[in-house]
């Protein structure tokens, strides 16, 4: 129970940042690709106070043995770029030039009432869907 209440106080401040910074508007991501239009750097600003919150947090919580809530890190295993990756992060920006959203701007846009956040997260859940169905018949075929 402990762990779902971190993870809502968590995802709840997630959300509150996202949207005081203005990042559930698409229009703020877009202007700020526009570099010979109406360029906004405030996505910058944005991703630059991420980083810096990242980092000291990161420092502070691997100097401890444990997490506070499980009994050891989960850390990435694999450790070398390959298809399967760039292809993600490849459709990951794309989708975020052409819809202004990604995942965590577009989640706690949802409670904004615009049609957009819903068609954006449903097509994402459908890929995701769809991707893990590939990975499990491409599984499936190396087994066989």
């Amino acid at each position: 129970m402990g762990k779902l209440i971190a993870a809502l106080i968590c995802g709840i401040i997630f959300g509150l940042g996202i949207a005081i910074s203005g990042m559930i508007d698409p229009s703020k991501v877009m202007n700020f690709f526009d570099l010979a239009g109406t360029w906004d750097p405030s996505l910058a600003f944005v991703m630059g106070g991420g980083l810096a919150v990242s980092l000291i947090g990161y420092r502070l919580v691997f100097a401890r043995e444990k997490p506070l809530l499980a009994e050891a890190f989960s850390l990435p295993t694999r450790q070398h770029i390959d298809a399967e990756l760039i292809g993600g992060a490849a459709l990951f920006g794309i989708g975020w030039g052409l819809a202004g959203f990604c995942p965590g701007g577009a989640i706690p846009a949802l409670g904004i009432g615009r049609i957009e956040p819903f068609l954006f997260v449903g097509g994402m859940v459908a890929g995701m869907a769809i991707a893990r169905a590939l990975q499990a018949r491409v599984r499936q075929a190396a087994v066989a």
